[in-house]
């Protein structure tokens, strides 16, 4: 029996927690995916992740139920991105990675393929200076996880082109996500306000007004944040928000975006968040 047709071919660089998740959505919703990253074991690893994160996702009614799962490839060769009609970048959250891997695929991609990165708070239109195409390229911002957020940050970078974002947004609509542009700059909208907020609750914690569970219980029960300021961080990975918030500092000048000692502490002791099993909470175990 011939295989039917898929309307898109998607690859995803990078097998880490945003890499897999957004590999998970995808392929929930029937996408092909080819998962691409240097480390063998980290590729390797990452099947086991996402096969635990469908079977959630599928639980939880977060995901169609009803079609075949998106086939995956994953490799450690980063021409395997030759067929796919979209790219997500996916990488860590520094720019010299970031912008080495994006100008590695635009050398194997034709013209005109969409070029996905995946930041939170680096511009789009300085990653697009290291492309010769930086019409091809616009920047997705994937709440953590993705295949249980629906609303998904779009940046329009001053160079996007309009066939770049037409791809971008009928991605996301394909994959049950509400696409919202916003305009470029550090931090995007959601970065440059959450993110100068928990380093802000981080500093509370670090100055020993209050404990971690009050913040927290604090901001959910008087201004309606569903998870927290602390567990938020502990979701994004305290590694991503220091990062995050060093790309603000940088491009600001905005002093509350400097990292505050306790959370570079933290991330020194490798206690980054939920992914590693321990950050401001202890999780017992690293997330799947």
């Amino acid at each position: 029996m011939k295989k039917p047709q898929v309307p898109w071919r998607l690859a995803v660089l990078g097998a880490g927690v945003m890499g897999s998740s957004i590999t998970t959505l995808a392929m929930a919703h029937g996408i092909p995916v080819t998962l691409i990253d240097v480390e063998r074991g980290k590729a390797q690893r990452a099947r086991e992740q996402i096969s635990e994160q469908l079977r959630m996702a599928q639980l939880m009614n977060a995901v169609p139920t009803h079609r075949p799962t998106g086939e995956l490839t994953t490799t450690t060769m980063p021409e395997a991105v030759a067929g796919a009609d979209v790219v997500i970048e996916a990488v860590t959250e520094l720019f010299d990675i970031k912008t080495k891997v994006l100008a590695e695929v635009c050398a194997v991609v034709p013209a005109g393929t969409a070029l996905i990165s995946n930041t939170s708070s680096i511009p789009i239109d300085e990653l697009a200076d290291a492309l010769p195409r930086p019409a091809d390229l616009a920047g997705v911002h994937f709440m953590n996880p993705p295949y249980l957020i629906p609303m998904v940050e779009v940046v329009r970078g001053p160079r996007s082109g309009a066939r770049t974002m037409d791809a971008v947004t009928s991605l996301l609509t394909a994959l049950g996500r509400q696409p919202v542009v916003v305009g470029d700059g550090p931090g995007f909208v959601t970065s440059r306000i959450l993110h100068r907020m928990i380093n802000d609750a981080v500093r509370i914690v670090e100055e020993g007004r209050a404990t971690v569970d009050a913040v927290d219980i604090l901001m959910q029960g008087c201004l309606g944040h569903r998870t927290g300021p602390l567990r938020t961080a502990d979701l994004i990975g305290l590694d991503n928000l220091a990062d995050s918030l060093r790309v603000l500092h940088e491009r600001t000048g905005d002093e509350g975006c400097r990292p505050c000692a306790l959370l570079l502490d933290k991330v020194v002791r490798g206690d980054h968040g939920r992914k590693s099993g321990r950050g401001f909470y202890d999780y017992g175990e690293a997330m799947p």
